[in-house]
């Protein structure tokens, strides 16, 4: 679960950076170069011997809409949305977790989905409220397709998982990294001018930070915590990352916050996880049962 936290908060400085650095680059290219550093990290550990064909196209094909589709649906959601705005709309992922996981299960746990709700709630206590563009439901829609592909990836990686125990984590992620990669790769190569795509010094920076560290690391570590946690739980730390981020904002960089919202923020979020920790004391992975 502490691991899961960590990454919320690495990731809280993504959305900023998108939206102010690489607002005027081509998404599909974003992503494509994002997942493709984030690939490349992982490439050496691709052990082809190790897996099986069919479950190497699996991991593939989990790692393809985990990161891939996903990332191709959220950046491009920016182009209609300013940042606080996607910030808003990524709230609801924690009921699709719970959700898919229900239906996968064919029960839905009271407890699990009410630590979803409390996850949404306190989330939306603590982000902006003015909802302005034009565009507003494109992105809205945009945004609701990559929480989708990252809630179904992040449920059928937790089932998957279990049944290669005999595989090391590293190995496993390099096949969801080439599946995250060739996913944009193949959507981007006839939609960008590679000719005229010509991100500045910092942008390059930022798209590095991003590629290695944000998704890299972050995507490693995170689908490295799954195993480890029930869906309840799960559902409500994909919400850390937006009171952390207001957190950090106040903290390091300064900026203004209402403490009050964000203090309520994070009562709510601990009381979604003591809910969902409390559900199944002796459980510690989302897919069993």
């Amino acid at each position: 679960m502490l691991l899961l936290l960590a990454v919320s908060l690495l990731w809280a400085f993504s959305p900023g950076l998108i939206k102010h650095f690489l607002g005027d680059l081509p998404s599909p290219a974003v992503a494509t170069i994002r997942l493709g550093l984030t690939f490349l990290v992982f490439a050496p550990f691709l052990r082809p011997k190790l897996v099986a064909r069919s479950t190497a196209a699996w991991l593939a094909a989990i790692g393809a809409f985990q990161f891939g589709v996903m990332y191709l649906l959220y950046l491009q959601a920016f182009r209609f949305l300013q940042g606080h705005e996607v910030f808003l709309f990524t709230i609801l992922t924690p009921l699709y977790v719970v959700l898919l996981d229900s239906a996968l299960n064919n029960h839905l746990r009271p407890r699990h989905g009410l630590a979803a709700l409390f996850s949404v709630i306190g989330a939306a206590v603590v982000v902006p409220r003015a909802v302005g563009t034009a565009d507003v439901m494109i992105g809205f829609l945009l945004v609701q397709g990559a929480n989708l592909c990252f809630a179904a990836g992040q449920v059928a990686y937790q089932r998957t998982r279990p049944a290669l125990a005999h595989l090391p984590d590293h190995a496993l992620f390099a096949w969801l990294a080439l599946g995250g990669f060739a996913a944009t790769a193949v959507v981007a190569g006839p939609l960008v001018r590679w000719s005229s795509f010509a991100p500045t010094g910092e942008q390059w920076l930022v798209l590095a930070f991003l590629g290695v560290v944000a998704s890299g690391a972050g995507f490693f570590l995170w689908n490295l915590a799954l195993p480890k946690v029930n869906p309840g739980t799960l559902a409500a730390l994909n919400n850390a990352k937006i009171p952390l981020g207001v957190a950090l904002s106040l903290l390091v960089f300064r900026e203004p916050a209402d403490l009050t919202r964000l203090g309520a923020s994070l009562v709510l979020l601990a009381a979604a996880v003591w809910v969902a920790e409390s559900a199944e004391p002796n459980s510690t992975a989302a897919g069993r049962a």
